[in-house]
């Protein structure tokens, strides 16, 4: 397979791998993640989502392990919960907003989504919103997309499904729980879905003559 057909996952997290993989592929191209290249996971790694703005935490993402992958095209995404009766928060540290900063996986998942039903435990507006900024970076340039889907946050967890605060968060465009449907219908209004999209297609676009020879 050409090497310009190859992109890889700038992500550790084996929730976003699950739902970024399909989006890949369908868009004719093969995803390789950070342990198919041997890339170990490193201290420094923590420091790259020190910004203000989903883009720029994505953009700083995209360009370390483009580096550390020695050129291959790279997608990264940020992403987060903005509820409105916190201001906006958790945003951007959405993932160590609950504080704890022992765990990762399913234990930290479930630790941030006690610790968002605790924060607005009694708030009259539960609404919220998903947002996403994803960034594909190679070496003929960058592209970027933005997606966002919107809802509210239940009084308490609703299915087990999906990952992070899905489990309380309720679509308006489904009329469900992230935590109760299937990957596939959570896709089709998803943030990340919406977002990675669009920079897949700029990428491919913009790379076209990278995949004339293409098998």
């Amino acid at each position: 397979m050409p090497e310009a057909r190859r992109l890889l996952l700038a992500t550790r997290s084996s929730g976003k791998l699950r739902e970024l993989e399909p989006l890949v592929r369908g868009a004719g191209l093969a995803p390789v993640t950070l342990a198919d290249l041997g890339l170990a996971e490193q201290a420094e790694e923590d420091a790259l989502e020190a910004y203000t703005s989903f883009a720029d935490n994505a953009m700083a993402k995209a360009a370390y392990f483009f580096e550390r992958a020695g050129g291959l095209p790279v997608l990264a995404e940020d992403s987060g919960l903005c509820v409105t009766a916190l201001g906006g928060a958790p945003g951007v540290h959405s993932k160590r907003w609950g504080g704890e900063s022992g765990l990762s996986g399913a234990a930290l998942d479930r630790h941030n989504v006690e610790r968002i039903l605790e924060a607005v435990r009694g708030a009259e507006d539960r609404s919220a919103r998903f947002v996403c900024s994803a960034v594909v970076v190679w070496s003929g340039g960058a592209v970027a997309g933005d997606g966002e889907t919107v809802g509210r946050l239940l009084e308490a967890r609703c299915g087990e499904g999906g990952f992070g605060y899905d489990p309380v968060f309720w679509s308006s465009e489904l009329s469900a729980c992230f935590g109760l449907v299937s990957a596939g219908e959570k896709a089709r209004v998803s943030h990340r879905s919406r977002a990675v999209l669009v920079a897949l297609a700029r990428y491919v676009k913009a790379s076209r003559t990278d995949f004339s020879d293409a098998s």
